[in-house]
Order: C-alpha cells, then structure tokens, then sequence
C-alpha cells in the first residue's frame, strides 16, 4: 500500500513537473536584461526580456517582441536549450502514457505485475531524462546570456522551467526507487468475482 501511493505521487508530480516544462518552453520571460547601465534602465523604465524564441523590450505601455527565427545567426546556446526543451517535452508524452497505464485502477486484460513493473521503471527513467534536459537547458541559458548583456533579474519562465524540473527529477526518482520491485509489484490487489466465488472474476479491491 505505501509502495502504491508513493507511485502515485511521483506520477501526480511528473505530470505537474511537466506542464511547468512546457510552460517554460513556450514563452519568453527567461531572463529580463537591461541595454544600459542597471541605473539608467531603472530610470527610463526600460527593460528587456530574453527568451528561447523572441526578444522582448518592456516599458511603460509598451511590449514588443523581435522573434528569433534566423537560426543561422542565432547563439549557440539558444539553439542548444531550445532543443533540450524541446526534446523535455516530447519525452514526457511516452512517459505519462506509460505511467498512467499502470496506476491502480487500469487493468489491461489479464496483466501479471511484473509487466506493469517494467513500464513503470521504464517512465521513471524518461521522467529522469527530461527532468535533466530541462536543468540543463535553465542553468545553460541565464549563464550565457549573462555573458552577452546585464542581467537584472530572472524571468517567471525560467522559475517555471526550474520548479517543472525539479518536481520531475523528484517524481521520477520516487517512480524509480520506491514502487516495489518486479515480485511484489501489484500483489496488493486481489479480483473478486461479482456474484460468483470463481477467481477468474475480477473486481479491484485493495488490502
């Protein structure tokens, strides 16, 4: 029973992790710079906002956004945490597939745990992998970008991407490391039959 519900709080965590992933991967609000010194752009209210596809100048009414769509001429490091962000939320479609299939109350016929068990770990590791690509991907961009303006602050995209990766690399480490192993996982459910003593009747009920 503690195995089950601890799977299914690095599933319920995962998930969450990965649409803060996307969240990040999606808008521009990195990493907010500043094209003069931190006092003149703090007088003329004037800032810039530094993100994987668009650069953005905010001001008193006024946001506008330049897309970065010349890959030739872009840096090396955009392109670099695009992919890595990309490739964060392509890999947790395969994987909350995965561990959905395997929650407690979806049976895929007659199933032996073992099975389960096996995608189980297999969705920790893809939780894993895109949890590193997106801790990658959000320590890369602000120390290159530092490097190229004045950073004045992060950006709420770049906390989203931080906290998304983090709750994956916990969710899935749960996944991987404490849901039993291949012998016990899903012995705590039994099948009862629905108006027959026979066991080959299955109703879903946990002890």
């Amino acid at each position: 029973m503690v195995a089950t519900c601890l799977h299914l709080a690095g599933v319920v965590c995962s998930f969450v992790g990965w649409i803060g992933v996307i969240v990040a991967t999606s808008t521009n609000d990195w990493v907010v710079t500043c094209g003069y010194t931190i006092t003149t752009c703090r007088k003329m209210d004037e800032l810039g906002s530094k993100g994987l596809w668009a650069d953005c100048v905010m001001a008193t009414g006024l946001y506008h956004c330049k897309p970065l769509v010349d890959i030739l001429i872009l840096p090396g490091y955009v392109q670099a945490c695009r992919a890595l962000m990309i490739a964060a939320s392509v890999l947790g479609l395969p994987a909350i597939f995965l561990l959905i299939t395997v929650l407690p109350c979806i049976r895929m016929g007659h199933e032996p745990g073992a099975a389960k068990y096996r995608r189980s770990q297999l969705g920790g590791i893809l939780i894993i992998l895109l949890a590193m690509c997106g801790v990658v991907a959000t320590i890369w961009f602000p120390v290159c970008a530092h490097r190229e303006t004045t950073i004045m602050s992060f950006g709420y995209s770049l906390y989203t991407g931080w906290i998304g990766s983090a709750l994956c690399l916990f969710g899935g480490c749960v996944i991987v490391c404490c849901s039993g192993d291949a012998q016990t996982f899903g012995e705590n459910r039994f099948y009862y039959g629905s108006g027959s003593s026979s066991p080959t009747h299955a109703k879903s009920a946990h002890v």
